[in-house]
């Protein structure tokens, strides 16, 4: 039998956590069928969102490895998802942007994403969620920053 300790069950953290895995990995399983993972859908949404990026500060912004932001970037360049250029004044820099192609695939990731939500969410009602989701950004934007580098499609 696997039921949960009641003790655990009084720890907001270990809900969040076991809830937060749980959703992860129904998107991340998603985002496999496509043959990506969460990190491709972190860049383009960055890209997206703040505009192109260095490579390095993209990594810093996502707190990804520079290693890892390379291999992921290539992928998504081999794709054609975004477009890569180095820098005229320094030749060290090199500049990532998403291109028309990957902004639509990032829209049809994000409606992937809102599938998965609404799965996750549905014992809520609509009022429900909206006060999950404003309570999450408080805890969200009231956290320490992440300084932790994540491990790519984690």
């Amino acid at each position: 039998m696997n039921e949960t300790p009641p003790s655990l069950l009084g720890l907001t953290t270990y809900l969040m956590s076991k809830t937060g895995k749980a959703a992860r990995g129904r998107l991340a399983d998603r985002l496999a069928q496509r043959g990506l993972r969460l990190w491709h859908m972190a860049v383009l949404a960055a890209l997206a969102d703040f505009g192109p990026h260095v490579q390095r500060e993209l990594a810093a912004r996502l707190s990804i490895d520079r290693s890892d932001v390379v291999k992921i970037v290539d992928g998504l360049g081999a794709a054609g998802l975004v477009e890569r250029a180095r820098d005229t004044a320094d030749r060290r820099r090199v500049t990532v942007t998403v291109t028309p192609e990957g902004r639509a695939l990032l829209e049809s990731l994000k409606a992937d994403a809102v599938s998965v939500q609404e799965e996750v969410l549905a014992p809520l009602n609509p009022r429900e969620r909206e006060q999950l989701t404003a309570l999450l950004r408080r805890v969200h934007d009231g956290a320490p920053p992440d300084t932790a580098r994540a491990r790519p499609g984690r």
